[in-house]
């Protein structure tokens, strides 16, 4: 049997483990199961495919990815959560093209939804994420290169993401904290993975959205943050409810 060279990673609560499905990919994997129980209810395990799980009573996806990065075992990591379908053939390309270009450290790709419309307005042709190009990324679309994200001590920032406060920007930061390093991340328009749309409850122009995105770009931008915060809320402030919040937003004071 080839060695295994990519692990799926899940992070999921301890009521939602039995939405996962084994994934259907044409290459040597393995799968991760990271489980957050901090109510300790009573759950079951997935019986139809084999993975490896980890139980904590913690909260917060970052921590649980971290718990995914820093157990595996493969060359190449794909996180996942429990509503992902992925696609074989754009995760063999993905992995391919890993393995052509051994600077490149994470590769970022696309995912449509149930219907096969792209989840995003992505773009057409490869290229290298920057600050300013690589804030709507979504984790499913993510697969790390594991020892360089070791090498450069590069984690998810648990002070954002689903489950605190910061709800949202964590994947966002683990690729601009990768870049500061001195890593290198592309984008490629292939498409790797099915997930439902967002739910309609956004949070899009509320009060902790708008100081949950202020503090995303004070992690990234530093003391440049205000002039970013300025730029994007004028680019989307129709989706803000107009522009009685720009003053606060932009100093970050939400």
């Amino acid at each position: 049997m080839s060695e295994k060279i990519l692990t799926i990673g899940y992070s999921t609560l301890a009521h939602r483990v039995k939405n996962i499905s084994p994934p259907e990919v044409n290459l040597e994997y393995e799968v991760l199961i990271s489980i957050q129980n901090p109510e300790n209810l009573d759950f079951t395990l997935p019986s139809n495919f084999e993975f490896k799980s980890i139980k904590s009573n913690d909260k917060g996806v970052a921590k649980s990815r971290n718990v995914v990065l820093k157990n595996t075992t493969t060359k190449y990591l794909l996180f996942a959560d429990d509503e992902i379908v992925f696609l074989s053939d754009g995760i063999k390309s993905t992995i391919s093209y890993l393995e052509n270009n051994p600077d490149c450290d994470l590769v970022l790709t696309r995912a449509i939804d149930k219907n096969g419309v792209l989840r995003k307005d992505y773009s057409s042709k490869e290229e290298n994420l920057t600050k300013f190009n690589s804030a709507k990324v979504a984790t499913y679309e993510m697969i790390v290169r594991v020892n360089s994200a070791r090498s450069m001590g590069v984690v998810f920032d648990e002070k954002f993401g689903a489950g605190v406060e910061n709800y949202l920007g964590d994947e966002y930061i683990f690729i601009t904290d990768l870049l500061k390093k001195g890593g290198k991340a592309v984008f490629l328009p292939v498409t790797i993975a099915i997930h439902p749309e967002e739910s309609s409850g956004s949070r899009w122009g509320t009060e902790s959205d708008l100081r949950a995105r202020a503090q995303v770009f004070q992690r990234v931008f530093g003391r440049y943050a205000p002039f970013v915060r300025i730029a994007f809320y004028l680019k989307n402030f129709r989706k803000f409810g107009g522009l009685r919040n720009l003053a606060k937003f932009s100093i970050g004071k939400v």
